[in-house]
């Protein structure tokens, strides 16, 4: 059974609701699902807990919903790049979470694979640490890691199949397959949309089962955070 909708607006129709949790794809500006993350800003859904390594620009990626404060918790691991995400941190306006990018990483992993946490020494003896159980396994401190599992996932693909396999192009491949697997419900957009059994099975990255929606994204901005040029 396909998939597919028209757009990504019709693609996430019925899924959004205030209050909601959501993991999403992608890595600074490469490999997040543009045309999905605009559809949601365009929807005016409030209060919103997202996932993400980080959380766009100003004017692009989930910065749209920082500047129309759609967002009420960010889960990242950096915020470097977006001015607007450090004055609402600042001023009290957006709780943040800030996570280590492998634990951030390894907490959808968990979250996708039905274990509800784990142990790790990244964070020990930090902030990072604060209220978290701590156990000692062979004389080393680890501190205990909750697992991710977002209400809605929205993931970018470079390739997918109207029945919702997905192929990622190299450096976009990132988060997203992290993101795939951990959401009750995944939506993923895709530059090229085939049809079933025109992908190599051996080059599949995640499977169909974790997709429910695809949406078709043919031309992507694919937008650059620092552009930087030698002289001529």
């Amino acid at each position: 059974m396909s998939k597919l909708y028209p757009s990504a607006q019709a693609a996430l129709a019925g899924l959004l609701r205030n209050g909601m949790s959501l993991a999403v794809g992608g890595f600074g500006l490469c490999g997040i699902p543009e045309a999905l993350i605009a559809a949601v800003a365009e929807s005016k859904v409030k209060r919103l807990t997202i996932a993400s390594n980080n959380a766009g620009i100003d004017d692009w990626g989930l910065g749209l919903l920082l500047k129309s404060h759609q967002v009420v918790k960010m889960i990242s691991s950096y915020v470097g790049e977006n001015g607007e995400f450090e004055r609402q941190y600042l001023s009290g306006e957006l709780e943040v979470e800030f996570c280590p990018q492998g634990t951030l990483a390894e907490r959808m992993r968990a979250g996708g694979a039905g274990i509800p946490g784990f142990y790790t020494r990244t964070g020990v003896g930090t902030l990072v640490a604060d209220g978290k159980e701590e156990k000692v396994f062979d004389g080393q401190t680890y501190i205990l890691e909750r697992a991710i599992r977002a209400d809605l996932s929205l993931v970018k693909a470079w390739k997918a199949d109207t029945m919702g396999n997905l192929i990622f192009r190299k450096t976009a491949r990132n988060f997203n397959p992290l993101a795939a697997t951990c959401g009750i419900v995944t939506v993923a957009e895709a530059e090229i949309v085939v049809e079933p059994g025109e992908l190599d099975s051996d080059q599949i990255h995640t499977p169909g089962i974790f997709v429910q929606r695809l949406v078709h994204n043919p031309h992507p901005e694919k937008r650059i955070e620092q552009r930087t040029v030698r002289k001529t």
